[in-house]
């Protein structure tokens, strides 16, 4: 009775430990992850995604490689430049497994061998450029060594994607250097942009004057040809005026004239009138008689003022 309830026991105890251990043998592989299995110690199969059965005390998962993009950033690196300036540079890598089997059995350790050879690749890079060129070529030096870590690490199963320059370190006499160079290149900016302000200024200021200056001229101009109009205009009215106040006269004229012959007064009428006149003034008690010299002339007038009226019937 008591050996029956001991086998019991222990067939129960065997049942769970088998149990227990072919639940344990049950892997369940995540969508980012593949699995190195090994059978005996070699290779035997990449499992992904999905569920798997390991065989007790056969099969073995060796490792569990992770398929999604990594990034490394690594300690800076003591790098001498071409005109043998040492500095500190640290660099980060983003790669990516793209052959689990490689990964697990081409290289020892892939994290430290990727990190040494972008040490070296580094030094190679740098030793190519001087200080200037090490500080303006990033884009080269991130180029370069991607190509190279990228076909370095083929055999690892490895794709290297982007290596990015994270941080430049010059020694502290050349950082110091650098500064002064910077701020004595903003002065001479800054000088540069006030003398070409003050320029722009006095050029600003030339231009107004001139503006000025031929604006004054022409309305000077101007003004002179008014004036000039003005008194040419007034000339004009005053000959005009001028014109009319003879043709006025001689008009006055021949319109006495017409109005003496109308009423019968020749030129020899005048001339006897005349010296009826004088008959006249003679009888007088004057003793001093005065003959007007122009009567000839008066009596020529008439006379030309005579045959002017006579052309113009």
């Amino acid at each position: 009775m008591n050996t029956g309830i001991i086998v019991a026991i222990v067939c129960s105890v065997i049942l769970v430990v088998i149990v227990i251990l072919l639940i344990t043998r049950i892997k369940i592989v995540r969508q980012t992850q593949k699995l190195i299995v090994e059978r005996l110690g070699a290779y035997h199969a990449t499992w992904s995604v999905g569920f798997h059965f390991l065989v007790p005390f056969i099969d073995r998962v060796a490792q569990v490689v992770s398929m999604k993009e990594q990034v490394n950033d690594f300690d800076p690196q003591p790098v001498i430049t071409k005109d043998n300036v040492t500095m500190q540079i640290d660099t980060v890598v983003f790669f990516q497994v793209t052959d689990p089997k490689l990964y697990s059995y081409g290289v020892e350790n892939p994290i430290a061998a990727l990190e040494n050879l972008s040490s070296t690749t580094l030094r190679n890079i740098i030793g190519e450029l001087d200080l200037d060129e090490t500080l303006t070529s990033r884009d080269i030096i991130n180029t370069k060594m991607r190509s190279i870590l990228d076909e370095a690490t083929d055999p690892w199963g490895i794709k290297v994607n982007r290596v990015e320059v994270k941080n430049i370190l010059p020694p502290k006499d050349i950082r110091d250097a650098m500064e002064r160079q910077m701020r004595a290149e903003r002065e001479r900016r800054e000088k540069i942009l006030l003398a070409e302000g003050e320029k722009r200024s006095q050029i600003l200021q030339a231009e107004g004057e001139k503006e000025s200056q031929i604006l004054r001229a022409e309305a000077e101009k101007e003004a002179t040809i008014k004036k000039a109009e003005a008194e040419a205009a007034a000339i004009l009215k005053v000959r005009t005026a001028e014109a009319e106040g003879v043709r006025l006269t001689r008009q006055a004229q021949a319109e006495g004239y017409r109005m003496l012959v109308d009423a019968g007064l020749t030129k020899e009428v005048l001339a006897i009138k005349s010296f009826e006149a004088l008959e006249k003034v003679a009888d007088g008690q004057s003793t001093k008689l005065i003959i007007p010299s122009d009567m000839q002339n008066l009596a020529a007038t008439i006379a030309s003022l005579a045959e002017v009226v006579k052309d113009k019937k």
